[in-house]
């Protein structure tokens, strides 16, 4: 059983990747700091928490 997100962070993090698909890929780093260019995200804890559920949704995409 997967974790459960907050409806905003699965919003958001799925707009971001059909807004800019070649932006993203399975490497965490590189996500937090595409997140971190492409929003305006104040929270540390959030940014990691998009970037994570990016990361996750792109490994797995049946999720």
């Amino acid at each position: 059983m997967g974790r459960i997100r907050p409806t905003y962070i699965k919003r958001v993090s799925i707009e971001l990747i059909n807004k800019y698909p070649q932006a993203f890929s399975k490497d965490f780093e590189a996500n937090k700091g595409m997140v971190d260019a492409l929003t305006d995200v104040s929270s540390v804890t959030m940014r990691n928490r998009i970037a994570g559920y990016i990361t996750r949704y792109l490994c797995h995409p049946e999720l």
